[in-house]
């Protein structure tokens, strides 16, 4: 298990019911998988995840771009960089770690040393986890996430007070929200706190290499959730296990949603500060 990202360069899926009864089959079993796809939560899940990968991958490029060009060297901006996301990176690989001890999957070398590697990539840190089975692979491979997920939740909602502007944010409520944007600065360790959920909010997505079982862990679990419905228990299903199930993409969504929301407030400066030391200096990456 590991985290790395791209650093840059510098430049100059019986028998056959009546016809009758097939349609109406069809129509119901569509309609339980429709309703089952079509959770609110699901969907706020996937509008604030998009864009936070867009914002965590243009907030890393500007990061790095501005210490490639300030230092002109890669092994300073190697440095400065995995500094800076440090907390960020601990959390992740300590997460997987913790999570393989729990499931009695060995572990091998743990490190926290930034490493260039030869596809051109930056590995910030790494834990060797031995192959275990699909879920205990999926589960250790989505530790960052549980574990940044929890971080973010407490400074950001009890620390930083962000609800209230995520809540604002949604009903488009932008007096509230540019308020309470404006009152941010006077809480109790803000720049500390800030910094942490900007960090760790950067580096709590799971790598490549932690999504490695998730796709054979996600058709067990469409095979499994289809033979249910085939076997009526559909209604079931979105009576008791849909609910509590979209309450959870719900608050998965939340925290994506304030972490894209603390990547958008630091994008744009940072873009403005590569800008400026680009004109400086002549430089500028590709």
């Amino acid at each position: 298990m590991d985290l790395q990202l791209s650093l840059p360069q510098l430049k100059t899926k019986s028998k056959l019911p009546k016809p009758c009864e097939k349609k109406a089959f069809s129509q119901g079993f569509f309609y339980k998988i429709l309703n089952i796809l079509l959770l609110n939560g699901l969907i706020w899940l996937l509008l604030m995840l998009v864009p936070l990968i867009f914002l965590q991958r243009a907030l890393h490029r500007e990061v790095q771009a501005i210490f490639l060009i300030l230092t002109r060297r890669a092994n300073l901006t190697t440095v400065f960089f995995s500094l800076l996301f440090f907390p960020g990176v601990f959390i992740h690989e300590l997460s997987h770690f913790l999570m393989a001890k729990i499931l009695f999957v060995p572990t091998g070398k743990f490190s926290l040393i930034p490493q260039s590697m030869p596809n051109g990539t930056l590995r910030l840190g790494y834990v060797e986890v031995s192959k275990a089975d699909i879920l205990r692979d999926s589960l250790i491979g989505m530790a960052p996430l549980i574990a940044g997920g929890l971080f973010i939740s407490y400074a950001a909602i009890v620390k930083l007070n962000l609800l209230p502007l995520w809540d604002a944010l949604r009903v488009a409520d932008f007096g509230t929200f540019w308020t309470g944007l404006a009152m941010l600065p006077s809480l109790p360790d803000f720049p500390l706190w800030f910094y942490l959920t900007f960090a760790v909010s950067s580096t709590m997505l799971p790598s490549a290499s932690d999504r490695n079982a998730w796709l054979p862990l996600a058709g067990a679990i469409t095979l499994l959730v289809a033979i249910a419905i085939f076997s009526g228990a559909g209604e079931w299903m979105l009576g008791n296990l849909a609910p509590p199930l979209d309450l959870f993409f719900q608050s998965v969504a939340t925290i994506f949603g304030l972490s894209a929301a603390v990547h958008g407030f630091l994008v744009l400066p940072l873009m403005l500060i590569h800008k400026g030391v680009t004109r400086i200096t002549g430089l500028d990456i590709q």
